[in-house]
This record gives C-alpha cells, structure tokens and sequence, in this order.
C-alpha cells in the first residue's frame, strides 16, 4: 500500500510564491463572465427564493402561493423591473464570486498537486474549495447584504416612497452609515458555513467526472464535452444545494431590513419555532 503524502507545513513567504505562481486569470474571466450571464437570466428566480426564504408572517410581506404565483405577482404589480430588484449588486456579486472562486480554487489546487504525479483525493478538493469560497466571501460579502435588501423592498416600484434603497452603492453608503462595517458583514458566519456549499459542489464535480472517464476507460484529466460538463455541473450542484439549503435561509433572515435578529442561533431557534 502507498503510504499516503506528508502534509504540508503552514506556507511561508516562498511557499505563497510559489501558489501564485499558479494562478490563472483565464479561470478568473472564465468565472466572471459565467456568473454575469447566468445571473442576468436567472434573477427572477433568486428573487423569489429570498422572498421564499424570509417569508415569516410577518403582516408587511407580500403572500405568495408557489414560485409562479409569486413571479406573477411582482409583474403585474411591477413590471420587469420588479422582477429585477437588486439585479445590479447580484451580477457584480455573481461576477465576482464566481470569477475569485475560479481564481484562488485553481491557484489552491494546482499548488497542492505540484511535483505529484497522483490525482487530487475527495478530501484535498473539498478542503481546496473551502478555502476559495471563505476568501471569496471576505470580498463579497457586502455586495450580497445590498442584494438581499434590494431584493426586499416589497411593491418598491409601484411607491417609490416605500425605496428604501435607491440602488447598491446608494445601499452600501446608507448600511455603512447607520449599521458600520458589522452591517455589512451580516451573514457573514452562516454564509461561511456555506463555504460548504461551494466545496461540496466542486468535489462531487471533480469525482463525478473522473468516475465517469473511468467508466469510460479514459484519462481522469480527459476533456469533457459541453453537455457532459453541463450534466456533470447540473448533478454536482443539485448534490450540494440538498445538503446545505438551510444556511441560505438563515444567511438571508440575518440580513433582511424588516425583521432583527441577535444572531445566527437566534435566527435558527425563531424560525424552527
């Protein structure tokens, strides 16, 4: 049996040399451009799962009976700018998670598997994931504050009294202003755990396609076509979201304008009651 390969010690100023000898600003483009694209088409569909997610009686909430209904409504009372509110923080959000993700999980990866000759194990990819989505989230955090509160305006485009917020960076300047920086940063420890979220994806992803050239008697590293990485991508992420939806709902009720919360405990302790 191969014995299994040393850890590696905390990196030095050298060792950080070396990782970002390994980053690739294609996979920072590649990201950014994906997540711009699909949030411009799937926005609608965010928005309702927030409304979802905070929905808690409270009587200043609009009720809705399914997705459809929900997207009906904000239509007809709205318009297509009602269905999207806070697309503007969502696509730089998106852009830039997507695009730091690609960008710090390739560098992390390629630096664990220099001078090794063997494929990454479930457990390394996992952890290289992990460390992508917290260092992306450290940079982001604040633009998906203002998502989410701009997503919450309810009826906002047919009272314009009722705008709070007039736009993201009309949000980050008010949220600073009267919460700080923590206002900013709420969300900020369940959307950590969520870092799972993003970590559990890319490993089902990595060993659904290396099972699957293994099934086919190719290379692990063979390229895959558009509807496989479509499939593989479809399947990984249907895994993770299973495995991790309660973070987003606790993530969104910490960071919701209309109710407070002391913390991630009080969030979770409220909402099961």
């Amino acid at each position: 049996m191969a014995a299994p390969p040393a850890t590696r010690p905390a990196p030095t100023g050298s060792e950080l040399t070396r990782l970002f000898r390994h980053v690739k600003y294609e996979d920072l483009a590649a990201g950014l451009s994906g997540g711009v694209i699909s949030t411009l088409v799937l926005h609608p569909l965010d928005l309702v799962k927030i409304r979802f997610a905070v929905s808690d009686g409270l009587e200043l909430r609009p009720k809705y009976n399914s997705i459809l209904h929900c997207m009906s409504t904000v239509w007809k009372q709205e318009g297509v700018r009602g269905l999207y509110q806070g697309v503007t923080p969502n696509m730089w959000g998106a852009g830039a998670s997507w695009g730091l993700y690609f960008f710090f999980y390739g560098a992390i990866k390629a630096y664990k598997k220099e001078g090794r000759a063997e494929n990454l194990t479930a457990t390394e990819h996992l952890l290289s994931a992990a460390g992508a989505g917290a260092l992306t989230l450290s940079v982001t955090n604040p633009i998906w504050v203002t998502k989410t509160r701009l997503v919450l305006q309810y009826d906002a485009g047919v009272d314009p009294s009722k705008r709070q917020y007039r736009g993201m960076f009309h949000a980050l300047a008010k949220i600073y202003r009267q919460e700080g920086i923590r206002g900013l940063y709420k969300g900020f420890v369940p959307g950590l755990f969520g870092t799972s979220h993003g970590a559990l994806q890319f490993m089902a992803y990595e060993e659904l396609k290396r099972e699957y050239n293994k099934h086919l008697n190719r290379p692990s590293d063979t390229k895959l076509n558009t509807m496989e990485y479509i499939a593989m991508a479809a399947l990984s992420k249907i895994f993770a979201v299973a495995a991790t939806y309660p973070y987003q709902v606790v993530r969104a009720r910490l960071q919701d304008q209309h109710n407070r919360y002391s913390g991630v405990i009080d969030v979770v302790r409220r909402t099961w009651r």
